[in-house]
């Protein structure tokens, strides 16, 4: 759902509404109960809300780059390779 920013005319209050894309503009002023609210042209905000998203996701629990640094610690210490005899005479 997006945040909209709406301007009362009368008396000058600004807010923030978080409403559905299809719902319909506010009018009545909060503070000064007068429909003189109207809605502002500004940069677009959202919330992400549901599964896959960082901060749901990720908020219990440790931020990728730390579970990565963690993984590269913990990698096993190259060991030397054994080397394999092939009988070459068979072919």
């Amino acid at each position: 759902m997006p945040l909209y920013e709406y301007k009362c005319s009368r008396c000058k209050k600004k807010y923030e509404f978080l409403e559905k894309i299809t719902g319909e503009p506010k009018t009545i002023c909060p503070h000064c109960q007068k429909p003189t609210l109207k809605r502002q042209i500004s940069l677009a905000g959202f919330k992400l809300k549901g599964s896959g998203w960082y901060e749901t996701d990720f908020k219990d629990q440790k931020k990728p780059e730390t579970m990565k640094k963690e993984a590269d610690n913990k990698k096993p210490e190259k060991t030397e390779k054994t080397k394999i005899k092939t009988d070459d005479s068979k072919k």
